[in-house]
């Protein structure tokens, strides 16, 4: 266990983060999942909306750290994939 204070301070510091950056991935998942709903349904305009939905929402948990760069921009171009393959069918 933390003995220093400042080492108990950061015990606090990196409980609130985890739970800031929990809500984060969250909510990431949760517009993941939107899409592929909408992409299993075949609706082209929701599917649009809900990928402009998500890439947004990786973006900004890239910009947060909550995810790496790569691998947001990587989540992204598959789901723009997964967009494309549905418009050509």
């Amino acid at each position: 266990m933390a003995n220093t204070p400042g080492a108990k301070k950061a015990v606090r510091k990196i409980a609130r983060r985890t739970e800031v950056n929990k809500a984060r991935r969250s909510r990431v998942r949760t517009y993941l999942r939107k899409f592929e709903e909408a992409v299993a349904s075949g609706d082209a305009g929701a599917a649009k909306t809900a990928f402009v939905e998500a890439q947004s929402e990786l973006m900004r948990a890239v910009t947060k750290g909550v995810v790496h760069k790569n691998t947001g921009s990587r989540k992204v171009s598959r789901l723009a994939a997964q967009l494309k393959k549905m418009a050509a069918a």
